[in-house]
């Protein structure tokens, strides 16, 4: 199983950082292969509409997102963390969900039909890790699920929401046991859910 965990925030010591670390390091134990990328290390613009993509399933745009690309298309799962911007996220985790839709497909005649290359192939998985400085989950307003939707609308079945509030200076999620012992539970179920799928694959091959 290959797991790519993605982290929307600036700050690489940060608590958005350090949770989907915590994610991955709970399944890597477990035989998986991880990468942890920062989004703040790509210059990556947003979809500009183009529609370049519309007949190879391939972005056009020529930035960093293109080395972005292939780890994708590898990644079994990808686990997204953005802390909250003005009750959504960040830019950068922003403009990278928006290039992903090159790997949305249209009927030509009818914008209502619709599927994603993941579905075409089987889909993925994913997980979803959103912070949030204040204390009621109201002021998270979209995070979790601007980037939840979009990753359902593109085949990725979303095993976990995970939402930690109340949380701002640098480090202190690491003293948060609550908020550990959330992330160590999505990361399990991913695992667990990716082996079943194996392990029924195995099984039909014999029925």
């Amino acid at each position: 199983m290959n797991v790519l965990g993605i982290v929307g925030s600036k700050r690489k010591k940060g608590n958005t950082a350090y949770l989907v670390q915590q994610a991955l390091n709970e399944i890597e134990s477990k035989d998986v292969e991880t990468q942890l990328i920062y989004l703040g290390d790509y210059n990556i613009s947003g979809c500009t509409g183009c529609e370049g993509c519309k007949d190879t399933y391939k972005c056009v745009v020529m930035d960093d997102m293109q080395k972005i690309y292939p780890l994708i298309r590898n990644a079994d799962a990808i686990i997204l963390g953005s802390p909250t911007y003005f009750y959504n996220i960040t830019a950068d985790m922003k403009a990278f969900i928006e290039r992903l839709y090159c790997f949305q497909v249209f009927a030509d005649n009818d914008r209502s039909v619709w599927s994603s290359v993941n579905e075409v192939f089987g889909g993925k998985y994913a997980v979803v890790i959103a912070i949030c400085e204040q204390n009621n989950e109201e002021d998270m307003g979209f995070t979790a699920e601007a980037m939840k939707l979009p990753l359902q609308g593109l085949g990725y079945r979303v095993l976990s929401t995970v939402k930690i509030l109340n949380m701002f200076k640098k480090g202190e999620v690491q003293e948060d046991s609550d908020a550990l012992e959330q992330v160590k539970i999505a990361a399990q179920k991913l695992e667990r859910t990716y082996r079943l799928r194996k392990e029924t694959e195995e099984r039909l091959k014999h029925i």
